[in-house]
């Protein structure tokens, strides 16, 4: 049913120009993610995956096309009205955790929601505890990030994405500076939160993580292919 579209995009490109040189970072993208899916985006190393996720995320606008999310076109909307869609749909994962240093673990975790007009503190605070509960990061919330380990940092950073009650978790390379043992803790943080009843959509160069999303999405230059067409592309690249 259409209802159960959250994200529709129909051809979308971005071109990015510098110096009267074109490069096609997006070439007519076809995208579909439902509500309650867990969909993994992959490719080799430029391939346009970021890109994408930042045009889903609001981060950035594409140069055409057609984006949906709830429903509503939101390709050409104005800075701070994408600021205010960003800030109530949208959970951000970063590779990089993106925490405050001068803030506890708590405060980062709140930080968002002070920009969300007329909630009191008491329902911030509460969303704060119950976020840090679910990723088993309550005990820690006076502690600042420099106090927590590089898997306790991304936990907390999930806390701060779920918050606010998202559409949707955009999860960027959520392992990339994490050891195997606490990217697969996070991996498995993820697959829990999906069974909840998140929407997550998530960007990562390892197939061995992709496994953990219902539907992978191959993208090369650009364009989303199939598996069997990324296997014999990155083949001839490498050849």
């Amino acid at each position: 049913m259409a209802n159960d579209k959250l994200i529709e995009i129909e051809e979308l490109t971005k071109v990015f120009y510098t110096d009267e040189v074109e490069t096609h970072a997006l070439s007519g993208i076809h995208l579909t993610i439902s509500r309650g899916e867990y969909v993994a985006m992959s490719g080799p190393s430029g391939c346009g995956k970021s890109t994408l996720l930042s045009i889903l995320g609001l981060l950035d606008t594409p140069t055409g096309g057609r984006y949906l999310l709830n429903n509503k076109p939101v390709e050409n909307l104005s800075f701070s009205e994408r600021s205010r869609i960003r800030n109530q749909e949208i959970g951000f994962i970063f590779q990089s955790f993106n925490l405050i240093g001068d803030l506890t673990v708590e405060e980062n975790v709140e930080l968002p929601l002070t920009y969300r007009a007329g909630m009191p503190s008491a329902e911030r605070k509460k969303r704060v505890k119950e976020a840090l509960e679910r990723v088993n990061m309550a005990h820690r919330m006076r502690h600042y990030p420099a106090q927590l380990s590089g898997g306790q940092q991304q936990r907390v950073a999930v806390a701060r994405a779920l918050a606010g009650s998202p559409s949707i978790l955009l999860a960027d390379e959520p392992t990339g500076n994490l050891d195997s043992k606490n990217g697969e803790a996070v991996m498995h943080l993820l697959a829990d939160l999906h069974r909840e009843g998140s929407t997550i959509c998530m960007v990562t160069h390892d197939p061995r993580f992709a496994k953990h999303a219902e539907r992978e999405v191959h993208l090369f230059d650009g364009k989303v292919v199939s598996e069997d067409e990324l296997r014999k592309l990155t083949a001839e690249v490498e050849a």
